[in-house]
Formats: structure tokens, C-alpha cells, sequence
């Protein structure tokens, strides 16, 4: 996964790179001065030459950079923290769970946002909050079958 997102950002970087010196071009272009003469007509009457402001590429640039932040940063996590709000929500009593801390062990109590989890063959009781779990481990019971 981290492979992916490597390439992800090296691609978007690459990307940015291109339009900000496309621009860049555009804009050394858009000072020099041409002599034709619509550009003759457009002086004597009064008229700005066209071309791109700088304000409205600014403005491209920042909308670009937020689409892309989105897309690579909020999007991403907004998922993740979902995925691990309803595996959290799933913890059954007799599914062993592993903490954050890498402590495993099986649920034997749940109590509102705190689960207790049971260590070691001494039956060592360990009381964690509901966030500190980080991968639950079901247990197959006969009503459901086993999946491959």
C-alpha cells in the first residue's frame, strides 16, 4: 500500500510540475510584446490585450492543491477511521483482540466503551477503552460456516 501511495504523490508532484511551468510560459508570453494588427486596433481603442491574469491562475493553483490534499489526505482517512469504528463495533464476547500495545487476549466483558480482555493462561484480566483495539479475531461458532 505504501508503494501505491508513493506513486500517487510522484505523479501528482510530476503533474503540478508541468502546470506550474506551462504556466510559467504563459505568463512569459503574455508580457512580450506582439505587433499584429489586432493587438494595434485593440491598443488604439483602448482595450487591455488578452491573455490570463495572474490572479485567476493563483486561484487555479490553490483549487488544484485542495482537490488534490483531498483526494490523497482526508478522503483516505475518513475511510480508514470508519473501517476501524465499525470493527470496533463488531467486538463480541469470546473474540480475541489484539490491543495497540500488541497485547492479545480474549474478550470476556464488554462495559459501554471499555472491553476486558482475558491474557494468559493464569486468566489475567486486562481492562482497555473501546479504541484501543486494533484487530479482532472472530470466533467461529457451528451456526456459521467456515469461509476459505
Amino acid at each position: 500500500m505504501k508503494n501505491s501511495v508513493k506513486k500517487i504523490l510522484s505523479f501528482v508532484m510530476i503533474t503540478a510540475i508541468a502546470v506550474l511551468s506551462l504556466s510559467m510560459v504563459a505568463f512569459a508570453t503574455e508580457g512580450t510584446p506582439t505587433v499584429s494588427p489586432a493587438t494595434a486596433t485593440n491598443a488604439a481603442q483602448g482595450q487591455k490585450p488578452t491573455g490570463i491574469s495572474p490572479w485567476i491562475m493563483i486561484i487555479i493553483y490553490i483549487l488544484f492543491f485542495v482537490v488534490v490534499g483531498y483526494f490523497l489526505i482526508y478522503r483516505p482517512n475518513k475511510k480508514r477511521k470508519k473501517q476501524e469504528e465499525e470493527l470496533r463495533n463488531s467486538i463480541t464476547l469470546g473474540d480475541e483482540v489484539t490491543t495497540i500495545g500488541g497485547i492479545v487476549g480474549k474478550v470476556v466483558n464488554i462495559k459501554d466503551d471499555n472491553v476486558t480482555v482475558e491474557t494468559s493462561i493464569d486468566k489475567t484480566l486486562m481492562e482497555f477503552k473501546n479504541w484501543a483495539i486494533r484487530d479482532i479475531k472472530k470466533l467461529i461458532t457451528d451456526d456459521e460456516p467456515e469461509s476459505k
